[in-house]
């Protein structure tokens, strides 16, 4: 770049900052990198005459001198080679990979480490629905270690910044390409990418810090909630390293199977047995219910099948309000056999009715009655 003014080349004054001839340098660097820019044939000069400039304004020295001579001895922009030929290779790191921390210097990672996320499961009952409950489960999760006091060292001692890699986790190499050197990043090896080492671990926990412990946890599970859902309790799952926030516990809720009952959102279905008789003349029968038994009255001539309801007998829902409603079906338990005297009364009931018997039969089976007289 002989003859070229390194101001001009940025497009700063002479009283610029270094932070605005930074902020200039990576505006024209990321416009004119040949990776960024493949359609300019000039890209490539241009590229490495804005880091020529860069290279001699960023260093307090160089700029004096320029400043002072118009000239620096080791400018360098004639240097062959086609090469970056000065300028803070971190600049162009950042550019393209991200600024990791203020300064173009990655920053140093936390040592802090959330928790992991525990899930288990409770079973409910039908009585749990409709009033909600208390319930508790043990759980293992992680937890402090108390040989370290969760610090990981030896007699609580803390890990140390890594020396190798200043606690960024990474280390550069440059490598030289096509267009000059460029800088990468690896894990750093001394670390393995934690930026942090631990000279004695404690053996109780290996130096993580956390074991492996039985816990119980108790939660409140509302009314009405359904089969399968999740409760989510926020930090109560296992325990964070180093100012690390802890994990969540999320319990899966079963309802348990019972006889009595199918369920359909609020609504309950049961089902009443009744007799013969109570099916002819009619009857007062009892349910079991959840919470008490529930009376139906059975209208007289009722048929197998027949649903009765009662309001407000079912489930609350989830979210408070009138509970549903509890609807039973009607079933007419049908004797398989009769003594003589049941017998008896049943063939002068068919013969009151006009029906004939049928020959053979002693009970229900075949057909309750014949054919009509």
């Amino acid at each position: 770049m002989p003859g070229r003014d390194p101001y001009e080349v940025l497009g700063v004054s002479r009283s610029a900052t270094s932070e605005e001839i930074r902020a200039a340098y990576r505006k024209l660097a990321r416009k004119y990198h040949p990776d960024v820019n493949r359609t300019d044939p000039d890209a490539e000069s241009k590229f490495k005459e804005i880091g020529e400039a860069y290279a001699i304004l960023s260093d307090d020295d160089k700029r004096a001198r320029f400043d002072r001579f118009g000239t620096t001895d080791d400018q360098g922009f004639s240097g062959g080679g086609g090469q970056y030929a000065g300028g803070d290779f971190g600049d162009l790191f950042d550019m393209f990979f991200g600024n990791m921390g203020g300064g173009g210097q990655p920053r140093t990672r936390s040592m802090a480490r959330d928790g992991i996320d525990v899930q288990t499961s409770v079973k409910l009952s039908y009585l749990d629905l409709l009033n909600g409950a208390k319930k508790s489960v043990d759980v293992d999760l992680h937890v402090p270690c108390t040989s370290c006091n969760g610090k990981g060292g030896e007699g609580g001692t803390m890990p140390e910044v890594c020396a190798s890699c200043k606690g960024t986790g990474a280390v550069s190499r440059i490598q030289q390409t096509f267009i000059g050197q460029v800088r990468t990043q690896m894990n750093c090896p001394t670390c393995q990418g934690g930026g942090y080492t631990l000279k004695n671990p404690c053996k109780a926990c290996r130096g993580v810090g956390v074991v492996t412990g039985k816990v119980t946890r108790e939660f409140e599970v509302p009314p009405g909630v359904d089969h399968g859902a999740r409760l989510h309790l926020s930090g109560e799952g296992g325990s964070g390293v180093h100012g690390g926030r802890p994990g969540d516990l999320y319990v899966r809720l079963l309802v348990e199977e019972d006889p009595r009952f199918e369920r359909e959102g609020t609504t309950l279905y049961g089902r009443v047995d009744i007799s013969f008789v109570q099916a002819v003349v009619g009857a007062d029968v009892t349910f079991e219910n959840i919470d008490g038994d529930v009376k139906f009255k059975i209208p007289a001539g009722t048929a197998p099948g027949t649903q009765l309801t009662q309001r407000g007998a079912g489930l609350p829902p989830l979210h408070g309000g009138r509970r549903g409603d509890l609807v039973v079906t009607v079933n007419i338990d049908v004797p398989k056999s009769l003594n003589e005297a049941q017998l008896k009364a049943l063939k002068e009931f068919a013969a009151a009715s006009g029906e004939t018997w049928p020959e053979g039969s002693s009970g229900f089976l075949g057909g309750i009655f014949g054919k009509k007289k």
